[in-house]
């Protein structure tokens, strides 16, 4: 179970790093090209997904308290579905 946690912990640092480069730069995903009119929202969008599974991630392994399941669905969702 731990490498599921650890996949989605390296995704969501990716999701951070592209999220940054968006902001910055107005970088998008070569894919992406044609479809993102605003960069800095799309920016913006990854680092909300990215924070929910990297702190998702922290939680589990246990380097971050954990708080009770309530407040870690609806908070994880929040962030995700906002992202």
């Amino acid at each position: 179970m731990e490498w599921v946690v650890g996949v989605g912990v390296l995704l969501g640092l990716l999701a951070l790093g592209m999220g940054v480069a968006s902001i910055r730069t107005g970088w998008t995903l070569p894919w992406a090209w044609g479809r993102v009119q605003r960069p800095r929202v799309y920016g913006a969008g990854a680092l909300l997904v990215g924070t929910s599974c990297v702190t998702q991630g922290l939680f589990y392994f246990g380097i971050l308290p954990v708080p009770s399941w309530e407040f870690r669905f609806f908070s994880m969702n929040a962030l995700m579905l906002s992202g």
